[in-house]
């Protein structure tokens, strides 16, 4: 139960934070004209392709740098939210971007011309438009963060405070490979979760992942 309530505590502040900074960054990317939007870019599309085995030592080791000057330990929950959010930013924000795409460009323009600001324009055309992508990308990237194992294992301490569901199976498992019973119990527990949202949101999903792949 309490590996249960960690998963949470890591999966929901790890899906949150990435979409409302991406949600920002996906915008400017889009309707905003400054120098260097492409090669920005080329750059988190050219991310997408760094596996994530890669950078999780030298991200730890900047984690326990900046720990160590700020007194705040690296494996906590901030640490691996913000590792999750590292890792979800490329992909989060190259699918947000290419459903902003699709939105009709005359809606914006006739925003500006009443006055409204580019923040305006986000909080009250944007996000209301963009429900279905952001469904669907809470599902994609909270499934991820909730099935994780290894970013749990570098970023989190395995004791019971911390410990997430994943590693807790893994413990169940024990070292023979015996309480494959426990395990598979586990393991279905550890589904409802996921399940539940996918089901809440799916009316959203294949929607928001296939606006922007067409055009008119």
């Amino acid at each position: 139960g309490r590996a249960f309530i960690n998963t949470i505590a890591v999966a929901l502040p790890s899906t949150l934070i990435p979409l409302i900074i991406c949600s920002f960054f996906a915008y400017s990317l889009t309707w905003m004209k400054f120098f260097g939007r492409d090669t920005l870019l080329a750059i988190i599309i050219a991310s997408l392709v760094v596996p994530l085995q890669m950078s999780l030592i030298p991200i730890l080791t900047i984690y326990n740098d900046f720990g160590a000057l700020f007194g705040v330990a690296a494996k906590s929950y901030p640490g691996v939210w913000m590792a999750h959010t590292g890792f979800g930013l490329a992909s989060t924000t190259f699918l947000l971007r290419n459903f902003l795409k699709s939105l009709p460009n005359e809606m914006m323009e006739a925003a500006k011309v009443d006055g409204a600001s580019h923040y305006e324009i986000f909080l009250r055309i944007i996000i209301p438009l963009s429900i279905p992508a952001f469904a669907s990308i809470f599902i994609l990237q909270f499934l991820w963060c909730w099935n994780d194992l290894l970013v749990g294992l570098v970023f989190l301490d395995q004791v019971p405070s911390e410990i997430i569901l994943t590693a807790k199976l893994k413990e169940l498992l024990g070292s023979r490979g015996e309480n494959w019973e426990i395990l598979t119990t586990g393991a279905f527990v550890s589904m409802t979760v996921p399940l539940f949202i996918f089901f809440a949101l799916q009316r959203y999903f294949i929607r928001g992942l296939v606006a922007g792949s067409v055009k008119g």
